[in-house]
This record gives C-alpha cells, sequence and structure tokens, in this order.
C-alpha cells in the first residue's frame, strides 16, 4: 500500500511507533527503583529517546548518506533499548514482554524504511 510522501517526520510511520515506544517506555521505568533514578532509569530514556529524535533529526538531510548515517545512529539506539530491557527483566523490575513487542514492531519498521531510502535514492 502506498503513502503520500511525507511532508514532515511526525507523518512518518516509522517515527510514530519509535514515539510510541518512548512514551512506553517512560511508563515502564517509572515504576523501578528509586536508586536508578539516575542509572537505568536515565540510560533507557536517553536510548529511547534517541531514536525518534534521530529520526527527525535526519529527515531533512539532503542525501542519501547523510540520511542513512542518522538512521543507522537511530537503530543503534533501538539496539540499546534491546539490551536495556534484557537487563531490566534479568532483574526482575518490571516485566518487559509488551515493551520487547513494540521494540520489535519498530524495527521491523525501520528495515522496511531503510530499504526504501535507498531505492528512492538510487
Amino acid at each position: 500500500m502506498k503513502h503520500a510522501p511525507a511532508k514532515v517526520f511526525r507523518d512518518l510511520i516509522l517515527w510514530q511507533k519509535a514515539h510510541g515506544l518512548v512514551l512506553f517506555i517512560y511508563g515502564l521505568s517509572h515504576n523501578f527503583p528509586k536508586f536508578e533514578l539516575y542509572g537505568l532509569t536515565s540510560q533507557i530514556r536517553r536510548a529511547a529517546a534517541s531514536v525518534p529524535a534521530n529520526i527527525a533529526e535526519g529527515f531533512k538531510k539532503r542525501t542519501v548518506a547523510d540520511k542513512l548515517r542518522y538512521l543507522s545512529i537511530s537503530q543503534s539506539s533501538l539496539e540499546e533499548c534491546r539490551y536495556f530491557l534484557i537487563l531490566i527483566e534479568d532483574l526482575g523490575y518490571v516485566d518487559t514482554d509488551d515493551a520487547m513487542d513494540k521494540l520489535e514492531e519498530v524495527s521491523r519498521i525501520f528495515e522496511a524504511y531503510i530499504k526504501g531510502t535507498k531505492r528512492n535514492f538510487a
């Protein structure tokens, strides 16, 4: 199904889903132990927020290399979130199944978006 070209980064389904993941992680991390406020809570929130932030920053880049660089940074932050979710689960802080499902959805959309970006600039 073809979508109209995005005019602003907020039009991107990838950004919308990544932003939703950030909101979910903020809610999830609200229940972490207080001693984690400047540790794991801060780290996962920063990593999660970096995902849609870099999608937004790369949106207006003019070259495919620049766009792909920001998407790569964003994907790396997503993988950082994946690790933190594993750690959170292993520490027994909260169940992360729903967060991991949302992360997987963003990851799948990323792959399709990157392929489309490469194809559109080829």
